[in-house]
């Protein structure tokens, strides 16, 4: 598979989705214990449906990629961005279980919010996350998400209900910036 190193970090980068990902995107997707955070472990999708899904997401998510070797790991995006009043809502998925519990989500969400936050110029990025979902919940509450509100008891599985969550984090509050704007070149300066 082909990427882009489009932004990089310390462990991953993230690149522009690589369509060709579509046939491991659709495994990752039908095993229950991946898909049961992302609140779609009752639906089917098989290959036409995750390409087209993929499609959609190439628009306006990355791929996120191992440094070492360049395997494909999940990916994150911001999605429904309103740049009138400047927010978008943040997504992520590992598929790769030997990653989970390693940081590498931790290092995935830094480098989308520093996207967002100085490239897309977002004010406020806010997630969705169920409350059974205490891993993904630890991980944003420690790169500064905090809870706004909840719709209780809005996913049942296996006969318990649970809450859906609502976090959100300001450009104020984000504070593990990559992107130094000194480092950037100037709108009016010339290239060499």
């Amino acid at each position: 598979m082909r990427y882009f190193k489009k932004i990089i970090g310390e462990n991953i980068y993230l690149s522009p989705i690589n369509m060709d990902d579509y046939e491991t995107y659709t495994e990752w997707i039908n095993d229950l214990e991946i898909s049961i955070n992302l609140g779609n472990a009752h639906q089917i999708f098989n290959l036409d449906k995750e390409k087209e899904i993929t499609e959609q997401l190439a628009e306006n998510n990355f791929a996120i990629i191992d440094k070492a070797d360049d395997k494909l790991i999940g990916n994150c995006g911001i999605f429904d961005i309103d740049q009138v009043n400047k927010h978008g809502e943040l997504g992520i998925l590992i598929g790769e279980k030997d990653y989970w519990d390693k940081g590498i989500g931790k290092e995935a969400i830094s480098l989308i919010l520093d996207y967002g936050f100085n490239l897309l110029n977002l004010h406020n990025i806010m997630l969705k996350v169920y409350s059974f979902n205490k891993r993904g919940i630890k991980c944003y509450k420690k790169l500064g998400f905090k809870e706004i509100g909840k719709r209780r008891e809005s996913r049942q599985v296996a006969g318990e209900k649970y809450d859906e969550i609502y976090m959100d984090i300001l450009s104020s509050e984000f504070k593990d910036s990559k992107i130094s704007v000194s480092q950037l070149p100037h709108p009016n300066q010339k290239q060499d």
